[in-house]
């Protein structure tokens, strides 16, 4: 046996909460400023996660459904577009004001939509969410014109929107990722077509409720609900849309970039990632360690371990390994697994059932293949979790040790609270093992010598490292990654600039 019973009847620290309503939502599309149903009618079953519960249908859309949105969207362009930054703002504030308002239900919605923890929720995603719109209301206030004075020409930069932006979204943090999209676009003058994952559609459901009530003018803000090959694929591929955002897995990713191509469509694409957690032996002294194993299990395991950025290897310096690593099991271990209700949880519930089966399959891989449990290992009995989530995917944060850097587990994206720990002998063993895979999203470095942190962020071939932290985000720098990672960065004037169209005017005195 490979130690995953054991480890499934491991008493993880749990308790009881009341169960919140769970009254079945019918979701619509809004399109054109009404809410309607999928054309033909038909529907996708949402579940709760942590239950097992039914609690929503969505729209099953087809292209008939994209056609009427892009349509929309095409016809309200042109006023919107024109319209001043400050106005394109003031409604941009609105609608955070209302989230803002509702900021509870949101995230009570977000919890049941997930199974992440509410606390996470109501602390991190929808308060980023907010940020989000407010951000880039604000940002396109102090956009400014470029001007170049040459030879006696003066040469004006002008940005003018691109059209029907295409915001596709993932399911791992629905509001925050989703509005990360929608904001700058609509702040840069496009309107939008926005189709959220049909795993988690409750939030952009309200969102898209909320915009209605804070005045958007029908035809800006369109969300059409569907699954990926049947709607997704006729929004990438429609002539009307001028740009595509998408957030989600490398191999969508690649087929989006495939449709987008031959009309020549701008692509920015936040793809999967297998970053590591670089941990260097002065960054485990006792009045480090704390600190240290606190950040890399933080980035391995929040949101169980399915957010693109997570530190899924850990990398240990080899004259560190007695130290931390069994101070990290002991921490991994105590880390509390339960109803995502429960203000104590940390691990909540995975997506779903099939996604749980996933990465059950990617740890049981990786012990075929020499890799040992250090802990966790298996799905969490039933009998282990309060009455309320028993049927509920929960699996509980899985170190691994023993697989070489090339293994399967060390090279492709599990997404799950699974992480794997390697050892190595010095920096270049460190740049070497961190480079070694398809991926570039992203990196942590752990170590009190700053001329080190500095060498190893400019050999890790990523677009993101943070040194003794992770997640450490100003919405103002770019984000996004290289290689199999990703193409094209968001955030700050690099999401304003994504969609829009720089156009020189050159004003020539003569002679």
């Amino acid at each position: 046996m490979n130690g995953a019973t054991n480890a499934s009847r491991r008493p993880y620290p749990c308790t009881t909460m009341p169960a919140p309503n769970t009254a079945n939502r019918v979701i619509a599309n809004l399109i054109d400023g009404r809410f309607a149903p999928a054309h033909g009618g038909a529907i996708i079953s949402v579940y709760d996660p942590a239950t097992g519960a039914l609690i929503a249908t969505a729209p099953d859309s087809t292209a008939h459904d994209i056609d009427a949105a892009v349509d929309a969207a095409a016809t309200a362009f042109p006023a919107w577009s024109s319209l001043p930054p400050s106005a394109r703002a003031e409604k941009l504030h609105a609608l955070a004001d209302l989230v803002e308002r509702d900021i509870d239900e949101f995230a009570r919605v977000e919890s049941l939509d997930t199974g992440k923890p509410l606390a996470l929720a109501r602390s991190l995603d929808i308060p980023r969410a907010i940020s989000n719109l407010r951000f880039f209301a604000d940002a396109i206030l102090a956009d400014e014109h470029e001007t170049f004075l040459h030879d006696g020409a003066t040469s004006v930069v002008h940005y003018r929107a691109l059209g029907v932006a295409a915001c596709i979204s993932p399911w791992n943090l629905p509001l925050y990722l989703f509005t990360w999209k929608i904001a700058p676009a609509l702040a840069a003058g496009c309107t939008v077509v926005g189709k959220p994952s049909e795993v988690t559609p409750l939030t952009a459901w309200m969102l898209a409720e909320r915009s209605v009530e804070a005045g958007f003018p029908k035809g800006v803000i369109n969300i059409v609900h569907g699954r990926g090959p049947l709607s997704g694929a006729a929004l990438v591929s429609h002539p009307r849309v001028a740009c595509i955002t998408f957030t989600g897995g490398t191999a969508t990713g690649e087929l989006i970039a495939r449709s987008a191509a031959p009309t020549f469509k701008r692509t920015a694409l936040e793809l999967g990632g297998k970053n590591p957690s670089i941990v260097f032996a002065d960054a485990t002294t006792p009045s480090n360690l704390r600190a240290t194993i606190e950040g890399v299990a933080r980035a391995a395991f929040t949101n169980q371990g399915q957010v693109c950025h997570c530190g899924s290897r850990i990398l240990v310096a080899r004259e560190a390994w007695d130290a931390f690593v069994p101070a990290l099991v002991e921490h991994t271990k105590k880390m509390r697994v339960g109803d995502p209700l429960d203000p104590s949880t940390q691990i909540g519930a995975l997506v779903s059932g099939q996604h749980l089966l996933k990465v059950a399959t990617a740890v049981d891989g990786a012990v075929r293949d020499g890799g040992r449990l250090l802990c966790g290992g298996a799905r969490v009995e039933g009998a282990l979790l309060p009455e309320r989530v028993r049927s509920g995917a929960f699996y509980p944060p899985t170190l691994i040790e023993g697989l070489a850097p090339s293994a399967r587990a060390n090279q492709e994206e599990i997404f799950g609270p699974v992480a794997t720990i390697i050892p190595f002998d010095d920096e270049a063993d460190a740049i070497e093992i961190a480079n070694g895979t398809r991926f570039g999203l992203s990196a942590s470095v752990w170590t009190s010598d700053d001329s080190c942190a500095t060498r190893i962020a400019n050999a890790l071939d990523c677009g993101t490292v943070w040194i003794n932290s992770w997640m450490v985000r100003d919405l103002r720098v770019p984000i996004g990654g290289m290689r199999s990672s990703g193409l094209g960065r968001e955030g700050g004037r690099e999401a304003l600039r994504f969609f829009a169209e720089p156009v020189v005017v050159v004003h020539s005195k003569g002679k």
